[in-house]
């Protein structure tokens, strides 16, 4: 297995919401877009404006430098062999870096992309479409980039990969940094937030070791699509800016959806973040339109790139959006009468969007007859325990930490480095005034007139800025999901020291604060806003830069030479068209470092991919030799690879190891002391793996060991006997 080593050498009275109204109007008038983009060229303004620019690039590469160092250092990459630097990309991350390897080797672009449209070597006897089933058109991207730009010489393929994905993470710095300058009028707020955001990195980002993972590629995206929105929802936008603004947000859209396969159940949370702010009267109608359909776009320009992959026409959030605007449009009384009234039609509203997005989803989804999701929708249902626990695809997620429950280490973490606290107070006090500010709109008597309609949209945006009430809910809902699946934390954590920053250099909340100490110094109020921040950035520097140092300078290597002898024997002892069999996670390598063909593979979108996984895992389960025979010839597998780390598990608990989930599917009593339900079985045969270790009569005139080591175990199959046809010979012979 892979290692590391170390290197040899209030409550809301009348009175009071209007006290606030009038300080928070101030506020709004104060905190214009020119404040990031200067409108009166004052040098003054351009100056302040340029240094506020220049630090967001700054730390943008402060941390793309961070984290390239801490890549090399704990891998040596500069001083490793190929064929190391290679499995280095685990699991899934090794099959996206092996099309990028693909493309560059093919002869011309033209053949490499026509390689990637009809390919047989990633899944043995089908021809897939990768462009249409997987999201590498950034592989793509950057192959022919690379073969454009004047860098081949000095540059090798896999730096200028990991480069620019680092760079990636630049980008993502640089978009939270504008988040937050955007909603705080201060640049110190971006400041905060990148120092937060680098301090934060293991809750923040896993680019270091997981560099060609989907999300790394697509979060710089959705966070530059989270500033766009930030700044288009700002009062008193000019219309030009306005387009602008929507490009923009299409845009970074397209690419966040382009560049991930999960890309529609995030922005399903964001629709429902757009809808919340509806139906609380926030935004405009014309806003919500817009941003529902800049959704749309996204995901439909990506379907048609996608060679019409019906999965994204089945998303859950396209018939959201649809049933939302549909509903929308047909109850035009939903925002008039008292509050209790209102009240009741919000309820009835949501509950006939939500029937009609499921309606609607279930009829896309028979039509196109889709099911490449189905096992997410599983997922959640066992998570919930709504569904059945068994299910083997479910499992596999449920099984796995990543997709548990948040730990309670992540938010000590986050405390340690002050950055829960002001979040916390920031959330609190950002909800109970939005909540006091919908109550207080929501049981104003409203005639539903379009002048009417208009004006009491003006004194809402007055009373909450529709820029700082979406990325409070942002952060809620994404915070909940979070919360739910530990993998999602890093669509929050990120967004997090943003909304962080503001509440700590942000006029509203200190004005707020100062309003109920009766203290309306405007003199104070900026000291202490600009005071605060730097406080926190010198206490951050003295306890963690030491940290920060000794960190840079522990250095280690990539050491796993059972995996290196691996990868070298297939490559010098099997024909180049030979499949082979075994885990997702190390076929990937071998289809990375070896070229060769694939029964099964990591990306897990596709029913078909998932069903023949599962047979080719039950080489771990306890069956027959004859069975797992069959099951691998008809997969068309060549040579089988068993992993000891797998066979002999003890990594998972009871339950959630491969064998035993495996053992459960198959209806089977797991291994070893524990209880088993009662309508399991013992098995009539031994677990595969280990019985066939053995080399009895039954498994050697089926299987030939031709390699092993300390970790993997290779068989090459043998073609089957065709006794029946021999003994009906013998028969017609004799009579």
């Amino acid at each position: 297995m892979t290692a590391l080593r170390q290197r040899k050498g209030s409550k809301g009275k009348e009175s009071t919401l209007a006290e606030f109204q009038s300080h928070h109007t101030n506020c709004c008038t104060d905190l214009h877009t020119e404040k990031v983009l200067p409108g009166d060229w004052s040098w003054g303004s351009i100056i302040w404006t340029s240094v506020g620019w220049s630090m967001s690039v700054g730390l943008g590469l402060l941390c793309c430098i961070y984290l390239a160092t801490l890549h090399e250092n704990d891998l040596w990459f500069s001083n490793i062999k190929d064929v190391e630097r290679e499995i280095s990309f685990r699991t899934e991350c090794g099959l996206y870096y092996s099309y990028f390897k693909q493309m560059l080797q093919a002869s011309s672009i033209q053949e490499g992309i026509s390689d990637l449209i009809h390919d047989n070597l990633t899944e043995s006897k089908r021809t897939i479409n990768l462009l249409q089933r997987m999201n590498i058109y950034q592989e793509v991207f950057l192959s022919i980039l690379y073969r454009l730009l004047p860098v081949q010489s000095y540059l090798e393929p896999v730096y200028f990969y990991i480069y620019t994905v680092f760079s990636l993470q630049a980008v993502y710095v640089i978009a939270l940094y504008l988040t937050a300058w955007l909603l705080s009028g201060s640049w110190l707020a971006g400041v905060l937030t990148g120092v937060w955001y680098i301090l934060n990195r293991v809750d923040t980002t896993r680019v270091e070791f997981t560099i060609s993972l989907r999300e790394n590629w697509s979060l710089p995206f959705l966070a530059l699509q989270v500033a766009a929105i930030s700044c288009y929802l700002r009062p008193k936008l000019t219309a030009l800016k306005q387009m602008v603004m929507v490009w923009l947000m299409y845009v970074t859209t397209f690419c966040f959806c382009l560049t991930w396969q999960f890309n529609q159940f995030i922005l399903l949370v964001q629709a429902l973040v757009i809808y919340t702010l509806d139906c609380l009267n926030i935004l405009t109608a014309k806003q919500v339109t817009t941003l529902y359909l800049v959704q749309v776009s996204g995901l439909l320009s990506v379907w048609l790139l996608q060679f019409c992959n019906s999965m994204l026409l089945g998303s859950l959030v396209l018939s959201f959006i649809v049933a939302a605007l549909f509903i929308r449009r047909c109850q035009s009384g939903l925002k008039t009468g008292s509050l209790l009234v209102r009240l009741g039609k919000l309820l009835l509203h949501t509950a006939v969007v939500l029937f009609l997005t499921f309606t609607i989803n279930y009829l896309a989804k028979k039509v196109l007859q889709l099911r490449s999701d189905e096992h997410i929708f599983k997922f959640i249902k066992s998570k919930f325990a709504f569904g059945l626990t068994r299910d083997f695809d479910a499992s596999l997620y449920l099984c796995e930490e990543a997709f548990g429950l948040l730990p309670l280490e992540t938010v000590e973490r986050l405390a340690g480095t002050l950055l829960l606290y002001p979040y916390i107070v920031t959330l609190l006090l950002l909800s109970g005034i939005m909540a006091v500010t919908a109550l207080h709109n929501m049981s104003r008597p409203r005639q539903g007139s379009a002048e009417e309609s208009n004006g009491a949209e003006e004194i809402q945006e007055v009373v909450f800025r529709p820029d700082v009430a979406y990325n409070l809910l942002h952060t809620l809902f994404y915070g909940l999901l979070a919360f739910s699946t530990m993998r999602m934390k890093y669509i929050w954590t990120g967004h997090m020291c943003a909304v962080a920053a503001y509440g700590v250099c942000g006029m509203e909340l200190w004005t707020l604060l100062f309003n109920t100490l009766r203290c309306n110094n405007k003199v104070l109020l900026r000291l202490v806003r600009y005071a605060v921040p730097l406080v926190i950035i010198g206490s951050l520097y003295c306890k963690f830069w030491p940290k920060l140092m000794e960190e840079l300078s522990e250095l280690r290597e990539f050491y796993d030479p059972d995996t290196v002898e691996l990868m070298t024997w297939i490559s010098t002892k099997t024909p180049k068209y030979a499949v082979f069999a075994g885990s997702m996670q190390l076929l990937a390598g071998i289809k990375l470092c070896t070229g060769r063909g694939l029964t099964n593979h990591p990306h897990y979108e596709d029913k078909d991919l998932r069903d023949r996984t599962r047979q080719v895992y039950q080489v771990y389960a306890q069956r027959s030799p004859e069975d797992v025979h069959s099951i691998l010839r008809a997969a068309g597998a060549d040579y089988v690879v068993l992993e000891n780390s797998i066979c002999y598990e003890r990594r998972h608990r009871r339950g959630c190891r491969l064998r035993d989930l495996l053992d459960l599917s198959n209806g089977h009593i797991m291994d070893g002391p524990g209880e088993n339900d009662p309508d399991l079985i013992s098995a009539p045969h031994p677990r595969f793996c280990e019985a066939i270790k053995t080399d009895a009569a039954a498994y050697a005139s089926l299987f030939t060991r031709v390699f092993q080591n300390k970790t993997f175990h290779v068989y090459r199959l043998k073609k089957k006997r065709k006794k029946s046809t021999k003994s009906s010979s013998e028969t017609s012979v004799t009579q």
